[in-house]
């Protein structure tokens, strides 16, 4: 049985969303590289960005460090993200 991810959310504003993963939820960021449709998944939960990955078949050595600013705090925090292309980039 497969297991089913856990939600993301997108916002309109990108400081929503950054305030959201700086909260631990999945914040689902698209955007356009080379002309391609992709999005990043970004959280400071590196767990659930993990239980996301093995729902969906990526592999765990893809998840990618970057520390981020607090948009409310301005201090950087621990955060990874997900590069997602093709078939992995959610439906709108």
């Amino acid at each position: 049985m497969a297991s089913v991810p856990p939600p993301v959310r997108e916002f309109v504003k990108r400081r929503d969303g950054m305030i959201h993963a700086m909260d631990g939820g999945l914040w689902l960021h698209r955007h356009v590289w080379k002309g391609r449709q992709m999005a990043h998944l970004i959280s400071v939960d590196r767990a659930q960005l993990l239980r996301y990955g093995a729902a969906v078949g990526i592999p765990a050595e893809r998840l990618q460090f970057k520390p981020l600013r607090d948009p409310r705090t301005a201090i950087r925090r621990d955060a990874w993200h997900w590069d997602l292309v093709g078939p992995f980039v959610p439906g709108k």
